[in-house]
């Protein structure tokens, strides 16, 4: 059994979700960003509560690592921590763009609109970085990493050479301002529900039953560009 906390304040809705063997057993999700870090610790508390687990029989923690909001990420690894080491037990880490992938294939499997060619399709989640930058990655239907995660300025050639041979499902929170900019035939857009940690659930029974642990003392959030806070020295 891996009774897990799973835990995603990486955008703008925070999500807490305990599951046994990546079985959703509860959720929770507050959709107020500015309230992440005072939302979550009684959040995880009420969870426990109301579905009679005690916190010592929890065997991991998940969390979205990043890329996402720096303040985001660093609470939700900071509440990650603080349960493993206050609980002796492993930390699990996941990139936000492989979950908003999951999330998105999960959610596609449910619609008919797929391309009629022999072209394969990747998908290509998207988190708004602000202006017209996002955080994006590309991955395959399996959920391997194509292209690697990274901060892209958007233009209307972007993505031309993945879009080439190949079908890409835009999707998450930066979708609404890429989508008036591609013209490329191949592109197509998930505009549907955001990702939660019951995403994040699925994937992490997977790490937690291959013991792929993160390291607790050195695990830090996957920034994917420097954080300037324009205070000069």
């Amino acid at each position: 059994m891996g009774l897990i906390i799973n835990i995603d304040t990486a955008t703008e809705n925070a999500s807490v979700c305990l599951a046994k063997d990546g079985k959703l057993v509860a959720n929770k999700v507050n959709r107020d960003q500015r309230d992440h870090a005072s939302w979550i610790q009684p959040a995880i508390a009420q969870l426990m509560e109301e579905t009679g687990y005690a916190m010592n029989q929890l065997e991991a923690v998940a969390v979205t690592a990043g890329p996402g909001s720096y303040t985001g990420l660093r609470v939700g690894l900071a509440t990650a921590k603080g349960l493993c080491y206050a609980l002796n037990i492993p930390l699990i880490t996941e990139s936000t763009l492989k979950v908003i992938a999951y999330a998105t294939r999960t959610a596609m499997q449910l619609s008919t609109a797929q391309p009629t060619d022999e072209l394969p399709i990747f998908l290509c989640p998207m988190i708004d970085a602000r202006r017209m930058e996002v955080f994006t990655g590309v991955y395959s239907q399996d959920l391997e990493e194509v292209v690697p995660g990274g901060a892209v300025i958007l233009e209307e050639s972007s993505f031309n050479k993945e879009l080439e041979n190949n079908h890409l499902i835009f999707c998450g929170n930066a979708v609404a301002k890429w989508k008036p900019l591609c013209k490329h035939s191949h592109a197509m857009f998930y505009e549907g529900d955001a990702h939660t940690a019951a995403d994040l659930a699925t994937l992490s029974a997977q790490a937690f039953h291959q013991r792929r642990w993160a390291d607790l003392a050195y695990a830090e959030p996957a920034y994917l560009k420097e954080f300037h806070t324009g205070i000069k020295n």
